[in-house]
């Protein structure tokens, strides 16, 4: 079981605090990593190995997790020298990765039962899977329907409801045959591209907790809450 782990960002959203630290280790709760707490939950759901996609302030994560042999992984890297987005990092690292493998962002933080994913992706011979969170977006404003100059429908403060994608997924290598490895792959081209085919991705749904650190607030929101959900996320620590 082999997971690729994306820590190629730059953070900018959550400066200041990625200012001199990647943001996958900025610390929660004031003694784990973000990346730390990864690699134990990848570690206890049965992963061997890991590839750490490193860019910006790489050679920092590299000394922090070395070989990964601490939390019992095999732990390489593959160093992105120019923007790649999302997927375009696996394509250099393509001839390295097994049939059926794990990606998620390093940025996580999650509940999520990582080893399942897998399985679950391998069982259902799709070319991704992705994993999904229900989320609500409200929105702050009377909303207008027009047509040609006219109002014909209002709506006061709506909410809607999506599943957005929780930058975790399960990935065949089949699926990136046909991209040019150096050249930038994002998540949405490969997803609208498997839209456009008779094997669309499949959807893992997940209504555990998930919190995406990219913005201060989310970092905060992190901190505040890891006390209480630390029995979650490193069980057995």
């Amino acid at each position: 079981m082999h997971a690729v782990i994306l820590a190629g960002g730059k953070g900018v959203r959550l400066r200041p605090y990625t200012t001199a630290l990647p943001k996958p280790l900025v610390p929660i709760g004031d003694q784990h990593a973000i990346l730390e707490i990864v690699l134990r939950q990848l570690a206890g759901a049965g992963f061997t190995s890991a590839t750490i996609a490193i860019g910006h302030l790489g050679e920092i994560i590299r000394a922090y997790v070395g070989d990964g042999s601490r939390w019992g992984m095999r732990v390489d890297y593959a160093t992105e020298d120019s923007p790649l987005g999302t997927m375009g990092p696996l394509l250099t690292l393509r001839e390295r990765l097994p049939e059926s493998f794990l990606v998620m962002n390093g940025d996580v933080l999650t509940d999520l039962d990582f080893g399942d994913v897998l399985a679950r992706h391998r069982a259902s011979r799709a070319p991704l899977t992705i994993a999904t969170y229900a989320r609500q977006v409200r929105i702050d404003f009377g909303v207008l329907t027009t047509d040609v100059g006219r109002v014909v429908g209002f709506t006061e403060k709506p909410s809607m409801d999506y599943r957005v994608s929780m930058g975790v997924y399960g990935l065949s290598r089949s699926t990136l045959d046909g991209y040019t490895p150096g050249l930038p792959l994002g998540f949405d081209e490969l997803v609208l591209d498997l839209l456009g085919t008779q094997d669309p991705p499949h959807a893992y749904e997940f209504d555990g907790y998930w919190l995406d650190i990219g913005r201060p607030d989310d970092y905060d929101r992190a901190n505040a809450e890891f006390t209480t959900r630390k029995p979650l996320l490193l069980k057995g620590a």
